[in-house]
């Protein structure tokens, strides 16, 4: 009897602390689950963000290469030539600088994006040939612009594509 007696006190601390241990690895289990929730909830949300934002930005390179807006882009004293070369470098290092967004962006529209910049740098050339390089550039600059319109308007379809789509994810 006097053996058990000696362990009293340890029992009792142990009948004691249990419930708390039971109380505390409760609140921890709990405590971590939530926090993968939430973890996983603003990894969603800016899956969402990312996808929008990307959106917006192909939506804004599609309108920055309308053939309306390059035309006003560039000092007026260029040749044509030089104004072909300094337009379609500059919507290949804008479209450089975009493609990352192909991540968010499905592919049939990734596609018509890349359709798009290469129907617009075409168009360049081949309005350059039709001129056979004997224009100013206002009158470059007129039959461009008079091309595009005549043709199919890929960037509003690829535009509209785009808005569409982001409705879908929204």
């Amino acid at each position: 009897m006097a053996s058990f007696s000696g362990y009293l006190p340890y029992a009792f601390a142990l009948i004691i602390a249990i419930p708390f241990l039971v109380l505390f690895r409760q609140f921890v289990f709990t405590y971590i689950k939530l926090k993968e929730q939430e973890i996983k909830l603003l990894t969603v949300k800016s899956n969402t963000g990312n996808k929008a934002q990307s959106y917006e930005r192909m939506t804004l390179f599609m309108e920055r290469i309308k053939p309306s807006n390059l035309i006003q882009r560039f000092d007026k004293d260029l040749a044509v030539h030089e104004f072909i070369f300094l337009t379609e470098k500059t919507i290949n290092e804008e479209f450089d600088y975009n493609s990352s967004q192909q991540l968010y962006i499905s592919k049939n529209s990734w596609k018509n994006i890349v359709d798009s910049k290469n129907a617009v740098i075409d168009l360049l050339h081949k309005t350059y040939r039709e001129i056979n390089g004997n224009a100013t550039l206002d009158e470059f600059k007129t039959v461009f612009i008079i091309n595009f319109i005549n043709g199919e308007d890929y960037i509003n379809t690829t535009i509209e594509d785009l808005k569409r789509e982001i409705l879908i994810i929204a």
